[in-house]
């Protein structure tokens, strides 16, 4: 999923400023047939107090095909349910293919099915992906993700019948797209995913193609890309993973000397996941380089093996792995 964020700063809500504490999801669409995410900005990022609009509307983001482009901040009150939703959910829509029209009410009429199965397909994964990384940083789980319609039968959002008047000619709905959430937040990691593998003491490397920290993040600096690699020091916070400009953060500390493995201060800064190689894990015996040689460091040789065992509980909190040699 591509997350594109540009904020609707015209817009009469966002100029609100009003927070919420997310406690769910709600999915919308557009009932717009062709208008693309990328397209909306240029539509709602207009005042209606300033007589630029006569609508006053703004949901978190739009989501299409080819990704997601957010509108709002996730935490800011949001204008899309049309009731007290607003005040507990984050809302997205998911752009509608172009070909058709609506007649009456929310009938689609001459939408072919099978000539929109691929688009269908890819922005229902990509809304998929969405609601994930949502909660993810907002600890939900599916179970907290409700259509337009659905918030309507619950007396917290107004009389739409999105999306389900659209979802089930795909043979799809809403507890069918809950049971895909589901699945992805529960998806075991597999070898080689680097984003869900890195964790506190890990060395890593930039990556020569990362061009900023995060996506509307610092752009990152030449030296720290080249000459050494970086120690992660921190990977959540408060409990939860740290997500910025829609990207899982992790936090990186001391630099690692490429050539000599000396650590020396760091960045201290948060970057994407994405952005990083993973050299040499914290859990594992890797090579720092690729020379086939290993070198390992005896902390001590005690007599009484609980006191073995709790300096290597300390080196393992520190980051370290280890292991208790008996002689």
């Amino acid at each position: 999923m591509e997350l594109n964020v540009k904020y609707m700063t015209r817009n009469d809500c966002f100029t609100a400023g009003r927070k919420i504490a997310p406690k769910g999801l709600m999915v919308h669409s557009t009932a717009t047939p062709g208008v693309m995410a990328a397209e909306w900005f240029s539509r709602w990022n207009k005042s209606y107090k300033a007589g630029e609009t006569n609508r006053q509307v703004c949901v978190h983001a739009f989501v299409d095909d080819q990704g997601v482009w957010q509108y709002l901040p996730w935490n800011h009150r949001g204008w899309h349910a049309g009731g007290t939703a607003n005040n507990t959910h984050i809302g997205f829509e998911i752009c509608e293919p172009g070909g058709f029209s609506y007649g009456k009410g929310s009938t689609m009429v001459g939408y072919n099915v099978s000539k929109n199965e691929a688009y269908f397909r890819k922005a229902w994964q990509n809304a998929v992906e969405l609601c994930v990384l949502l909660c993810k940083q907002y600890g939900l789980t599916e179970k907290d993700i409700i259509c337009h319609s659905e918030g309507s039968k619950k007396g917290i959002a107004s009389n739409h019948g999105d999306v389900m008047h659209w979802f089930p000619k795909h043979g799809e709905s809403m507890n069918s797209f809950r049971v895909a959430v589901g699945a992805a937040l529960n998806k075991t990691s597999t070898p080689g995913d680097v984003s869900t593998e890195i964790q506190v003491g890990d060395v890593v490397e930039v990556k020569a193609s990362a061009n900023s920290y995060y996506p509307g993040g610092a752009s990152i600096p030449t030296w720290v890309k080249t000459g050494s690699y970086h120690k992660v020091t921190q990977v959540i916070s408060n409990g939860r993973t740290v997500v910025k400009g829609g990207k899982s953060c992790v936090l990186l500390g001391k630099k690692v000397d490429k050539k000599n493995g000396r650590e020396s201060a760091g960045i201290m800064s948060w970057i994407d996941k994405d952005a990083l190689t993973l050299i040499n894990s914290s859990t594992k015996t890797e090579k720092l380089s690729k020379a086939n040689k290993y070198y390992r460091v005896q902390v001590g040789a005690l007599s009484k093996k609980n006191n073995a065992e709790a300096i290597l509980k300390k080196l393992k909190a520190a980051g370290f792995d280890g292991f208790i040699k008996f002689e």
